[in-house]
């Protein structure tokens, strides 16, 4: 029996039918506000006299391809939502489409605890709850190993890891024996802690099940100290590796996708973004699409690094030449 925890309410309100798409290398056009078109990525999609047939609804987070193919191979349905898609996309289940959502962005793949919701006022607080931003955490981690060889094998040197506050977890507890990155809000609030396995059992990074990553920028809270000139990477190990490049204004997505909370964070605290996004086909895709999102607040350059590279395996040498045109 597959006993992995899916939670597919959550997974429909947080993954985005643009996350997706980026995660595909889809690109798709905007037609206004709400609507994207393009052509059909769907393994199903055989009419060649309807190329522009796909639709996505941003505003409803659903999508529809309504040629004949597609059609007929969904029994009539022109559409559907976030897991019809990648379900479709990968010819598997629902649930098997939502457990490989949750493991490309992360999600705690924990059961939450049972709670009792008795009163007018406990309805009351939990919706509150659900619409505030991250609360700080009332505790911090300690016994944090900062030389465990798993950093060293990243690139990762002691002094990085100490400056981050990362390091391997040998405790009890969600995060026992992964690397764990302390995370703050803006403020320079702790706010969360994810968890890296460093021996590729369960999800490759865990997440607290209510925490918001749209809601913060890794590293936001240092990053603003060093200057109005900010560079945007995808994960923990590139920012890492982008300050030790002595390149400290960096800040990271924890993904690939940019949320408008996230947006309104860059415009309010530099003048300029470089995105380094990683090499591959859905971190040009995402680079191209919040390029697109972000030219009209701030200037914004988007950096081509290395077809199948990421951040964290260029040299500092490299990081300087793409960050800094005249650095050479």
């Amino acid at each position: 029996m597959n006993s992995t925890w899916v939670d597919f309410k959550v997974i429909k309100a947080t993954v985005t039918m643009e996350m997706a798409l980026a995660s595909y290398g889809v690109m798709l056009h905007r037609v206004d506000c709400n609507y994207l078109r393009g052509r059909c990525p769907l393994p199903t999609h055989h009419s060649k006299s309807s190329a522009q047939s796909f639709i996505v609804n941003t505003e409803k987070n659903a999508w529809a391809c309504h040629s004949d193919s597609c059609t007929a191979a969904r029994s009539g349905r022109t559409g559907g939502n976030v897991l019809d898609f990648v379900a479709w996309m990968e010819t598997c289940s629902m649930r098997d489409a939502a457990i490989r959502l949750q493991g490309w962005f992360g999600f705690s793949a924990t059961p939450p605890a049972p709670r009792v919701v008795s009163t007018a006022a406990d309805l009351l607080a939990n919706y509150v709850d659900t619409v505030k931003d991250n609360p700080p955490l009332p505790f911090t981690l300690t016994g944090i190993d900062v030389h465990h060889p798993y950093l060293a094998e990243r690139g990762v040197t002691p002094e990085t890891a100490q400056h981050f506050g990362i390091g391997l977890f040998p405790k009890r507890g969600c995060m026992e024996g992964r690397i764990v990155f302390p995370i703050h809000n803006e403020e320079g609030l702790l706010v969360a802690y994810a968890g890296r396995s460093v021996d590729h059992s369960g999800l490759k990074y865990r997440f607290p099940s209510r925490f918001r990553k749209s809601l913060v920028l890794f590293n936001l809270h240092r990053a603003a100290r060093h200057g109005q000139s900010v560079i945007l990477v995808e994960g923990f190990f590139d920012c890492l590796n982008v300050h030790q490049a002595g390149l400290p204004c960096v800040v990271a997505l924890m993904g690939c996708t940019l949320s408008d909370r996230q947006a309104r964070l860059l415009e309010q605290h530099f003048r300029e973004v470089v995105l380094l996004m990683d090499g591959d086909k859905a971190g040009r895709t995402a680079g191209a699409v919040i390029a697109g999102r972000l030219v009209t607040r701030l200037s914004t350059r988007l950096v081509e690094i290395p077809a199948g590279r990421q951040p964290d395996q260029l040299s500092a040498d490299q990081i300087r030449c793409l960050c800094i045109p005249d650095y050479f």
